[in-house]
């Protein structure tokens, strides 16, 4: 299992917070998924064997938040 903390400028109440976690939640391999308003992150629990980073990405930014890569 892998972790990964993902900064998503956008998130700023708690509709985002269930959007995100929503749509990242259903992705095959997802394990578990965490928004924080504050500092506007997401942690996910994945296994890399079974989705892409990108797969995850583009999840969040399907939902309409720009995720902050690099």
């Amino acid at each position: 299992m892998s972790k990964l903390n993902i900064s998503v400028p956008d998130i700023s109440c708690n509709h985002c917070k269930m959007s995100i976690e929503g749509a990242v939640g259903a992705l095959n391999g997802v394990d578990r998924v965490e928004v924080h308003i504050e500092p506007r992150t997401v942690d996910v629990d994945y296994d890399d064997a079974s989705i892409s980073l990108d797969t995850i990405y583009s999840a969040i930014e399907e939902q309409g938040y720009e995720v902050a890569k690099g």
